[in-house]
């Protein structure tokens, strides 16, 4: 007969495994993937290497569940942005969207520039392509539900959400793995985007 873990086990496993990814977390928003040794998230949990390895058997598949992880938050966030009540039309929507993610990029810039592009295992890379999807799809709603409305001129609504997350991300890795946010960087990312939807008077909308 097989072996069953008793609920006790599982709940002692499932709480060894949440200190882990608790402990990596950590790690991750100071130092980067490069941070996340097996060492030294052992060192944060307080615990042994060994007792990493028996939840994540290697970096890389800690690193992937790192990346989910964090950018599910985000998504949660941007898209929670999307739908706020009284969040105004298509293209506002679109701004409080691109505006929250920028924002709270900029609150965890070493977090942000690693979920972003830090050089890191091939896995989190195929992570990446999903969540852009995601963020990809959160844009594409409001987009098409603007030119249902005649708000937005007509455009393919994931094509210019695929472009605004791809220039959304571009535009602040630089300056994220630099250090050299200004003031002047969200502005002008939400005038670009306005620009990009085909929204009159852009500069002053």
């Amino acid at each position: 007969m097989p072996y069953r873990r008793t609920p006790a086990v599982q709940a002692r496993l499932d709480d060894r495994r949440a200190t882990v990814v608790d402990a990596a977390l950590g790690l991750l928003a100071e130092h980067g993937y490069a941070g996340c040794t097996m060492a030294a998230v052992a060192a944060r949990a307080g615990i042994a290497t060994g007792s990493v390895y028996r939840h994540f058997p290697s970096k890389g598949e800690l690193a992937v569940e790192l990346f989910r992880t964090v950018v599910s938050r985000e998504v949660a966030a941007v898209s929670e942005a999307a739908r706020r009540p009284g969040g105004g039309d298509a293209a506002e929507r679109v701004v409080a969207v691109i505006e929250t993610f920028a924002n709270r990029a900029l609150r965890s810039p070493r977090l942000a520039y690693a979920l972003l592009a830090e050089p890191v295992d091939p896995a989190v890379d195929a992570e990446r392509l999903v969540f852009r999807r995601a963020f990809r799809d959160v844009f594409a709603e409001q987009i098409a539900e603007g030119v249902r409305s005649g708000r937005l001129p007509p455009q393919d609504a994931s094509l210019t959400a695929s472009a605004l997350v791809g220039a959304g991300a571009e535009a602040l890795v630089g300056p994220l793995a630099e250090g050299a946010v200004g003031p002047d960087t969200v502005p002008a990312l939400v005038t670009f985007t306005l620009r990009a939807l085909g929204v009159p008077d852009a500069e002053h909308a």
